[in-house]
Parts: C-alpha cells; sequence; structure tokens
C-alpha cells in the first residue's frame, strides 16, 4: 500500500528496470513520458507520483547503473600494476556494452551524446565520467615509479587515455561493434602502455 492508501500498480524495480532498457535503446530525449509509462503499465499521473519527473526517474537509473560500473572499477584497481587495472577494466567494459541482455553501448552515453552542450543532465553525467578519471588517475599515481609505470609518468593523462578508449568504444559498440571487435581493439592499442624502456628509447 502507499502512503495515500493506493495500491501499488506496479513494482518499482521492475519499472526502473523497463525504463533503463528504454533509455538504453533510445536515449534520454529519444524516451517520451509516454513511451515510459506504455513500458511500464501506468497512467502519467501514478508515474509522476512514483518518480517526480522523467529527469528524477532517469538519475535514479543512472545512479544505479554507475553504482554497477563501480564494482568492475574496484575489481580492476585489485590488480596489481596499472597495465593490469586498464586491461581488466577495458575487457570487462566490452563485455557489459555488448551485453545481449541490453542495448548496445553504454546506458549513460548513449543518453548523453544527443544532449545540447551546456545541458543541466549532460553536464551532470560529464561529472560522473569525471569522477571514475580521478579514481582512475588516482590508483595510477599509487604505482609511480614502478616497473609498470615510470616515476614521471602523468597519471592523469594516462587515466584519461583509458577512458578515452572506453568511452570510445562505448560508441562502437553502439554502432554495431561486436565483443570480439573490441577486444580485438583493446589489444592493439595495449601495447602502446608507456614503461621505462620506452620512454628512455
Amino acid at each position: 500500500m502507499t502512503s495515500m492508501g493506493r495500491p501499488r500498480e506496479f513494482e518499482i524495480d521492475d519499472a526502473i528496470e523497463k525504463a533503463a532498457g528504454l533509455f538504453w535503446r533510445n536515449g534520454y530525449e529519444g524516451t517520451s513520458i509516454s513511451d515510459l509509462t506504455k513500458a511500464i503499465g501506468i497512467t502519467p499521473p501514478s508515474f509522476y507520483f512514483a518518480f517526480g519527473s522523467k529527469e528524477g526517474l532517469f538519475k535514479k537509473i543512472i545512479e544505479r547503473y554507475f553504482a554497477e560500473q563501480s564494482k568492475i572499477v574496484e575489481a580492476a584497481f585489485r590488480e596489481p600494476t596499472p597495465r593490469a587495472v586498464a586491461t581488466h577494466f577495458l575487457h570487462a567494459y566490452a563485455d557489459v556494452l555488448t551485453d545481449p541482455l541490453h542495448a548496445p553501448g553504454c546506458l549513460a552515453m548513449n543518453s548523453s551524446l544527443p544532449s545540447a552542450a551546456g545541458d543541466p543532465l549532460r553536464k551532470w553525467l560529464a561529472e560522473l565520467r569525471e569522477q571514475i578519471r580521478k579514481r582512475f588517475r588516482d590508483r595510477f599515481a599509487e604505482a609511480h615509479g614502478s616497473e609498470d609505470l615510470p616515476a614521471g609518468m602523468d597519471s592523469d593523462a594516462l587515466a584519461r587515455l583509458v577512458l578515452v578508449i572506453a568511452w570510445g568504444m562505448a560508441v562502437e559498440a553502439q554502432s554495431g561493434a561486436t565483443r570480439e571487435d573490441l577486444r580485438r581493439t583493446i589489444d592493439l592499442a595495449l601495447p602502446a602502455w608507456p614503461t621505462a624502456e620506452r620512454l628512455n628509447g
């Protein structure tokens, strides 16, 4: 029962899952309130009562999505070297991007790229990505001076390199790249990883 004494017409988790599928497939701007209420199976008043707004529902979905992606990042950070961190993360992310259980690509990227520059939602998504980049930067900074990451290497630039590859894979996956395509891309990119020998050479 809801606080207003009315029976809830739907399960919140099920509704969020269905809405996430729409946003993943059509992006934020391409998904209307009508699309959402039809997919969830509720009326617009019930939708607004449960979620407040389309943006409110979308943010709830994205926060859950980033929480799941954070598990991938944490698992990657347990690897012993920065290169192993990058390898683990990129392969795991490629699996997410090509998971047949949802539309291809990244839920956040699929939704943010069509948005106009300056759009508050696009800015919010960019800030979430920036948080991930800073986490990689800090993890790489811990390895300065090691054989895998030579002293003087710019950990900020290295974190950006990893995520440029990741976000590029997201766009490629949305455009039809397969899991094998993405893995071949990773295998080509990682040999360029900076080492003391390469930098001194």
